[in-house]
């Protein structure tokens, strides 16, 4: 059954990898198509960055030190910080604040 799932998504990988392959340039070229896909994945970077922050391993939502990081970062981000200082600050902020 495993293998079944792998080879499924592998298959549907391919497919969806092809598909996207055999679009026509001019569909491609059309400003709004063009904004739509510069525009996904920020949004799915977006949904997954909340998801991680305020998803609990039961289900719940909870805002813990994990918000906290976030805080931090999108403070830092305000500030136009390197991304480092920004993921290295937003570490620190969120380890301080389980730590008290």
């Amino acid at each position: 059954m495993t293998w079944a799932a792998i080879l499924a998504g592998a298959l549907g990988c391919y497919l969806l990898k092809l598909a996207g392959l055999s679009v026509p340039p001019r569909v491609l070229d059309h400003p709004v198509v063009s904004r739509v896909a510069d525009l996904i994945p920020v949004a799915l970077l977006a949904a997954l960055v909340a998801v991680q922050v305020v998803a609990t391993d039961s289900g719940g939502l909870a805002l813990d030190a994990r918000a906290i990081g976030l805080g931090a970062a999108v403070l830092l981000l305000v500030v136009r910080a390197p991304f480092l200082v920004v993921v290295f600050g937003a570490a620190l902020v969120a380890a301080l604040a389980r730590l008290l």
